[in-house]
């Protein structure tokens, strides 16, 4: 009786601070892509985008991220390529993405490469506000910062690499 005792409170103490940390989550569209084959739904970066995705690796140098999830596309993928990540995860569902994150991966450094529709989506699952009505697909300059702790998260707003809106 004693010993399941203790086991509970450990695991109730362990659950508590998990739940109490801060998990930080940077939040991208991936950069720019080739347009010249209107037919491929799959392109890679053009040199815009792969100029503009070693802008993000400078962006983030001094952060030391833990894990990366991004599409199955390859220009998601190549993103983040320059920078240094552990792992790189696939996902194709917001709701998973949030429920693999709050699972396995609370109080990490976290970075999420997106689409113009599904960026604002991803944050608001987090549990923050939409910084932003919309992203259009011109809008490749920006990286949105949250750190979320339990179900609520703040938002900052930044752009990186050179302004796409000038």
């Amino acid at each position: 009786m004693k010993k399941s005792l203790i086991f509970f409170f450990a695991t109730f103490l362990f659950f508590q601070i998990a739940k109490a940390q801060t998990t930080e989550i940077w939040v991208v569209r991936h950069a720019e892509k080739e347009k010249s084959d209107s037919q491929d739904k799959n392109p890679n970066l053009s040199e815009e985008g792969k100029i503009r995705a070693g802008d993000l690796a400078r962006f983030l140098k001094k952060e030391n991220i833990d894990v990366a999830f991004s599409t199955p596309y390859k220009r998601t993928h190549q993103t983040l390529d320059s920078l240094v990540i552990p792992k790189v995860i696939n996902y194709n569902n917001i709701k998973a993405l949030v429920d693999s994150v709050k699972t396995s991966y609370t109080g990490k450094k976290i970075i999420i490469a997106g689409h113009s529709n599904t960026v604002l989506e991803i944050i608001e699952a987090f549990g923050g506000k939409r910084p932003r009505a919309e992203l259009t697909d011109d809008d490749y300059d920006f990286i949105f910062h949250l750190t979320v702790k339990g179900d609520k998260a703040k938002v900052k707003m930044d752009q990186y690499g050179v302004p796409h809106h000038l």
